[in-house]
């Protein structure tokens, strides 16, 4: 494994530990040149994902763009890393758990939208305002009202 702070591609393992659930690995390793620790994940690859975007194209399921979606709705606000890693492996879970290869981009942002609920009430508002497309005043409105409820 390439180190990525002095790109020295002799590295050890220092520790290893499930995580996830099981459904993963998580490795500390260590640099051999710099001394640098810096941790790794493992995962059983599965079958690519493709998500059905809004306009019917399809593209590979990508982890990242939730994860920056999650961190922009979160700036600022006491939401710990750890919380928002955590989230996004929930919803990767529950997107998997669907069983199936094409999952609609709607359905992911439901998904979303139902975890980071629970996560933050104003990163739930920030997000929901880019998801949902507000128009309008009233629309966002709307959506607060279903936050308090």
């Amino acid at each position: 494994m390439k180190c990525p702070f002095c790109g020295n591609e002799e590295t050890r393992v220092i520790d290893s530990r499930s995580a996830d659930d099981n459904t993963s690995i998580r490795r500390r390793r260590q640099c051999d040149v710099c001394g640098k620790r810096f941790t790794t994940f493992e995962k059983v690859e599965a079958t690519p994902l493709m998500v059905i975007k809004k306009d019917k194209t399809r593209e590979p399921y990508n982890r990242e763009k939730i994860m920056k979606g999650l961190i922009r709705s979160c700036h600022k606000r006491p939401v710990s890393m750890e919380r928002i890693e955590a989230c996004v492996n929930e919803i990767e879970s529950e997107i998997y758990n669907l069983e199936s290869k094409e999952v609609d981009s709607n359905t992911i942002g439901e998904i979303v939208m139902d975890k980071i609920k629970d996560l933050d009430g104003v990163a739930y508002v920030r997000f929901a305002s880019v998801y949902r497309e507000f128009k309008d005043v009233n629309t966002f409105m709307d959506e607060l009202k279903k936050l308090l409820k």
